[in-house]
């Protein structure tokens, strides 16, 4: 088994398509797609067809994902691994808030619950 992980990673590296884990096309990784999409760009009708039949992919999938590819903004790139560690650590942090204020929200709604019943059954208070 090693074996074939270390040619997939070779050819991989030799910039041939090899999906990452899944044999259907439509679950390879975007880097697999684009390799695809660069490789067919300048072939004719009949090279591209066969590239896909020795591939296990369709014409209208290259199409589709190219389409994909030019509806991208230029400006939503994929975010750095600390951008993201920043992002999760701030949700973290607005659901402990969120969790301390449904707490107090929940024992507020119980003392009012608590003085209602108390009142229903000892009366208001009278003042002297």
């Amino acid at each position: 088994m090693p074996t074939l992980y270390s040619w997939k990673k070779l050819f991989r590296n030799q910039g041939f398509v090899v999906p990452a884990k899944s044999s259907r096309p439509d679950d390879w990784d975007s880097k697999a797609k684009l390799a695809a999409i660069i490789q067919t760009a300048a072939l004719n009708e009949a090279q591209r067809s066969e590239y896909c039949r020795q591939h296990g992919l369709y014409p209208e999938q290259l199409d589709a994902w190219k389409a994909a590819f030019e509806s991208l903004e230029p400006d939503s790139a994929p975010a750095s691994k600390a951008d993201l560690a920043q992002h999760r650590k701030k949700l973290k942090q607005l659901e402990k808030e969120i969790l301390r204020k449904d707490k107090a929200l929940a024992e507020a709604a119980a003392l009012l619950v608590l003085s209602k019943k108390a009142q229903a059954i000892w009366g208001t208070k009278e003042e002297d």
